[in-house]
């Protein structure tokens, strides 16, 4: 009885091994002269998942543990990073399909499908996947930058090949197609350094002494955290307006690049208390108004 149940286990697994062998040597379609099986299926999408694998991990290996060793901004890290990761994938897909043992030959009419596919619904991805290597290379933005396009204004955090990802200060993610970065103008407020120099108007009235408001204006400066000691802050004596003596006080920051209205805040609040505990008046316009009636005029 037991050598029985042992046979019909034997056949039964054997069974199931030959239903299975057949399965993967099943032939689905033919690329060329070669003949696309379950097996080659399989073994392509084993071997592409493990490509996406390990080009992630070895870009993230060079940028973290490799650049970083280096005086290299994270921009340039991240950016070298992504074109190492695409190169293995490239280098990778074509080692997988050579050695599937794929003809290699059928794809040159694929190719030629593809272009025609790209000439009629393509063009936007391909142009933004080109856009996205040229970012790469050249340069003109980097991760961690602070730019502006369009009515977008926000930190880049991330560059892939189709976009690349903004984050404003409402922290709100904005996608933007690569295509928008090199056909369109784009403000980088960090390119060079983090250093920028901001522009904050203030108007006192005709009655005050130029000098003692350029003091006050450059010790309010001067007591800031965010504001730079160098370069110095400086004050310029813009015009005489209709009703006020206007001035620009300019200061240098590297903190407040993603935050330049709260700079601004910061600094007209202590203006504002300054102003008060001086004496200082600021003012506001003012009208005369002649009305005549009846011959008479009267003026108020």
């Amino acid at each position: 009885m037991e050598e029985k149940l042992t046979d019909i286990k034997e056949n039964t697994m054997d069974d199931f091994l030959e239903f299975f062998n057949g399965f993967l040597d099943l032939k689905l379609f033919k690329v060329g002269e070669s003949s696309i099986t379950v097996s080659i299926i399989l073994t392509l999408l084993v071997s592409i998942i493990l490509l996406l694998i390990v080009s992630e991990l070895v870009r993230k290996f060079l940028v973290k543990k490799v650049l970083i060793r280096y005086q290299i901004t994270q921009g340039t890290r991240q950016s070298a990073g992504t074109i190492v990761k695409y190169l293995i994938i490239f280098a990778g897909m074509f080692s997988i399909l050579q050695t599937s043992g794929i003809d290699l030959s059928a794809f040159g009419i694929l190719a030629g499908a593809l272009g025609v596919g790209i000439g009629f619904g393509l063009q936007n991805i391909t142009n933004n996947f080109i856009s996205g290597l040229i970012i790469l290379f050249e340069q003109p933005i980097k991760v961690g930058d602070r730019i502006e396009v369009g009515d977008i204004s926000g930190d880049v955090i991330v560059i892939s090949a189709r976009s690349t990802t903004i984050v404003t200060n409402d922290n709100i993610s904005v996608i933007v197609p690569n295509s928008q970065f090199i056909d369109s103008q784009v403000i980088n407020w960090s390119h060079n350094d983090r250093n920028i120099r901001f522009n904050f108007p203030v108007g006192v009235s005709y009655k005050e002494d130029p000098e003692k408001i350029k003091s006050i204006l450059l010790d309010v400066a001067a007591r800031n955290e965010g504001v730079l000691k160098s370069p110095k802050a400086d004050v310029l004596f813009d015009e005489f307006a209709d009703s006020s003596l206007n001035f620009t006080l300019r200061v240098w920051s590297s903190d407040y690049i993603n935050k330049p209205k709260v700079l601004k805040s910061e600094l007209y609040y202590e203006i504002f208390k300054r102003f008060a505990e001086e004496g200082v008046e600021i003012p506001f316009p003012q009208r005369d108004i002649h009305v005549i009636t009846g011959g008479e005029k009267l003026k108020s």
